[in-house]
């Protein structure tokens, strides 16, 4: 990683935009934009400055709300369309709906969806960037894999799998998308209490 990516000039860039009024969900967006082409670290160290600069010192009351200050993107709404898919309450926010689509996911502490597979004929699959908390994601037949802001999981197509929180700790990731021919998904059995309880 490159020293310019951290060093004050780009924070005071950050703080011009904002006080030229560019809100948090602007630069989000902005800068998980430019990550596809500047690379996941210099992005990652980009949001880390932007946080800083976007912190808003209001109070937060709920458990909710003291999650959503240490994360940039929004947490979004209930994912009641997808509910009956996920053990726990998990919410969906959309980020970018042209060209790539990426929703933040995300899970309250124990929350997790069932095991899943995405299908396609060719190319397909899923990305995951973790942005926020600690969770896992796990393949059928593999051990779980914890998960921390900056991890990366790229899904391939037809592999069962799952992810969401830790039993500890609210958890949110980058869900992206990939292009493929017949794509679908196939929603299967919960994740077993006494497997999920194994987890740290």
């Amino acid at each position: 990683m490159s020293q310019g990516i951290t060093d004050s000039s780009l924070k005071h860039h950050l703080q011009n935009a904002k006080n030229n009024g560019v809100t948090k969900e602007e630069i989000t967006a902005a800068i998980t934009h430019t990550g596809f082409y500047a690379g996941w670290p210099k992005a990652w160290a980009t949001f880390n400055l932007a946080k800083e600069v976007w912190n808003e010192k209001t109070a937060a009351f709920t458990d909710k709300e003291k999650y959503a200050q240490t994360i940039m993107f929004p947490i979004g709404e209930p994912n009641t369309t997808y509910a009956k898919y996920f053990i726990g309450q998990s919410y969906l926010a959309p980020i970018s709906t042209s060209q790539v689509k990426i929703y933040n996911v995300t899970f309250e502490p124990k929350c997790r969806n069932n095991w899943h597979i995405h299908k396609a004929k060719s190319g397909g699959g899923q990305m995951l960037i973790a942005v926020g908390g600690r969770g896992y994601y796990q393949e059928w037949g593999k051990e779980p894999v914890e998960m921390k802001p900056g991890d990366v999981i790229n899904i391939p197509a037809n592999v069962k799998h799952w992810h969401g929180a830790s039993p500890d700790s609210w958890f949110s990731h980058l869900a992206v998308e990939i292009d493929g021919t017949e794509v679908s998904n196939e929603w299967l059995e919960p994740v077993a209490d006494e497997e999920y309880k194994k987890l740290k």
